[in-house]
């Protein structure tokens, strides 16, 4: 398993590429020359979100002054390392530090599924990297990942779909075009 362990990163965002409807969504750690660009989707970008904010508030850890703002573009040029298919989070009681690992596939994928991963040509080695935060840092991190998601297309204000600038097919007026 190749795991790129970031503890802690010197900086960690999640950010886009491409106009709104069209955008691919990235996570990216640095730390001082060593840097790890990894694809995802929009959803999971939001999930992760709200899960680091429920975690705070679970444990107790929501700091009272957030870390400073990163509204920086992703570090170029990059390309994607690998595309996150998992993630888990966790929060290290010992340390006081949020946990958050990505990888390109489960880790615990039996050896039915190993096969089908080495027939479909993909690395035998697990790809992945593992981030530790700070509670502020973390917290800025959701916060960031929510600007993201709410920069997109407005949603349509009869059925909630994307509205793309030429409008949509909307379900909730029968079809026609909003």
């Amino acid at each position: 398993m190749t795991l790129v362990d970031y503890d802690p990163p010197d900086r960690f965002v999640a950010g886009t590429v491409g106009p709104p409807g069209q955008r691919t969504f990235f996570l990216q750690a640095t730390r001082g020359a060593q840097r790890t660009t990894a694809s995802l989707e929009k959803v999971h970008v939001d999930v992760v979100a709200d899960r680091i904010k429920d975690l705070l508030e679970a444990t107790a850890q929501v700091p009272a002054t957030p870390a400073a703002a990163d509204n920086g573009p992703l570090d170029t040029p990059f390309e994607d390392d690998f595309r996150i298919a998992s993630m888990s989070l966790a929060w290290d009681d010992a340390r006081h530090v949020v946990v958050l690992e990505c990888h390109d596939r489960d880790p615990g994928a039996d050896e039915e599924e190993q096969a089908k991963i080495r027939a479909a040509g993909l690395p035998a080695q697990l790809q992945g990297m593992r981030v530790t935060l700070a509670p502020d840092a973390a917290q800025e991190f959701a916060r960031r990942c929510k600007a993201l998601i709410s920069a997109g297309r407005p949603p349509c204000p009869f059925c909630g779909g994307p509205l793309d600038p030429e409008g949509h097919i909307c379900p909730r007026a029968n079809g026609y075009r909003r």
